[in-house]
């Protein structure tokens, strides 16, 4: 199942360093090759010894050993996959901030291929604030996090943090490629951000959309192997655009016309920009001073990108909505279903805690034309594009 694949191992002190024996046997048998670095904390669980007479790779522990350098970038590039087993909550937090202060994680930083996690830690410390918020923030950097165990703990406790078991992380690892190459040779079109629509050459009218959850939606399609144009309103924040054909736009008619040039091509099209309903009728050509103690301002509709779009469609295309809602949240998106002629609608609510502009998290609601109906629990927005490019390929039967 894994022949020809290439996956880096880091094993951390843990206690659990010792199924690190095990996953090494059952990879390589699968066919993988397979190289593993450790820290020294690991050390004291698991000799280096073992897992590198089943490797049959010398396993690396140090930067600097025998006045040798071990190039930890051509490591991050050698692997199709970093899979770090168990994941300590020490290096799961030095993950999380970006620490480099030894061999793994200076790998780990240089990483240009997909990291996957297996964490492994006592109930108390699984379940504490700060753990929470560190896997949180390896989901936005686009990272797989197996879900632990529950079983007999290192403490003598029974409860959550066990690292998963070998052949549950081989399940995952096998999804994991099975995934990597499922959408090849399709082309996807996204749209994300907000639109600004200009009121003077110094005013617009927008929202608080930071283009997040569009950004997940586009790469995760990549990884799938799509060929993905991203249309990019004014979004501000640190988005990874690496390898996404990116168009930046600014208003509602320079996003409606950038789609309207690519949807012919597409066949996977996600509308998930936060796009202006209303635009000035008319714009200043200088700044509006501060005279009138009153002032008024002439709005007129924006085109409607998604129907236009709905009203185009050929078969074999799919078309994916938003519904950004407060109110009536049920009602409103199948009727934005029907009325656009979509064949997928995201529902998701400002009303939901953790949810909306601005956060990392969002909680969704995913409709189809074909009476489908789906509900899922607040997540990581990486986590959520991954729920929607799944909803999608079963949609399609891709």
């Amino acid at each position: 199942m894994l022949k020809g694949k290439k996956i880096l191992l880091g094993v951390t002190g843990s206690i659990a360093a010792y199924k690190a024996a095990l996953l090494v046997r059952i990879l390589v048998k699968e066919g993988a090759e397979v190289k593993v670095i450790m820290t020294a904390a690991a050390k004291d669980f698991i000799s280096p010894l073992t897992l590198g007479t089943l490797t049959k790779n010398p396993v690396i522990t140090d930067l600097f050993k025998d006045d040798a350098w071990a190039n930890h970038v051509m490591l991050g590039r050698w692997a199709d996959l970093m899979l770090i087993a168990p994941l300590s909550c020490n290096t799961l937090a030095r993950m999380a901030a970006g620490i480099c202060d030894n061999l793994l994680l200076s790998v780990y930083l240089s990483a240009a291929c997909p990291v996957m996690v297996a964490p492994a830690m006592d109930e108390d410390m699984w379940k504490h604030p700060a753990t929470r918020r560190n896997l949180r923030t390896l989901a936005t950097f686009g990272h797989h996090v197996v879900q632990v165990g529950t079983g007999e703990l290192a403490s003598g406790l029974y409860g959550e943090g066990r690292m998963a078991e070998p052949d549950d992380i081989l399940k995952e690892i096998v999804g994991h490629f099975h995934q990597q190459g499922s959408l090849k040779g399709k082309k996807a079109m996204v749209t994300a951000g907000p639109t600004f629509e200009h009121i003077d050459p110094v005013r617009f009218i927008g929202n608080h959309s930071s283009g997040k959850m569009g950004v997940a939606i586009a790469r995760e399609l990549l990884n799938r192997g799509a060929e993905v144009t991203l249309i990019l309103g004014p979004a501000t924040g640190e988005l990874q655009l690496e390898g996404l054909d990116t168009i930046r736009v600014q208003t509602a008619r320079e996003m409606y016309d950038a789609c309207h040039r690519a949807f012919g091509e597409t066949d996977i099209t996600v509308m998930a920009a936060a796009v202006a309903d209303y635009t000035p009728a008319l714009v200043a050509p200088e700044k509006i001073k501060k005279n009138e103690e009153d002032w008024s301002l002439t709005l007129k509709k924006t085109p409607d990108i998604l129907k236009s779009l709905g009203q185009m469609k050929k078969d074999g295309q799919t078309l994916v909505g938003f519904a950004l809602e407060t109110r009536n949240e049920r009602d409103n998106a199948l009727s934005k279903l029907a009325q656009k002629n979509a064949d997928i609608i995201v529902l998701n609510s400002l009303t939901d805690q953790g949810a909306g502009f601005g956060k990392d998290t969002n909680k969704i609601t995913v409709f189809d034309r074909n009476g489908g109906e789906r509900r899922y629990e607040l997540k990581s927005k990486t986590e959520v594009a991954k729920d929607i490019v799944d909803y999608i390929m079963e949609y399609t039967h891709a």
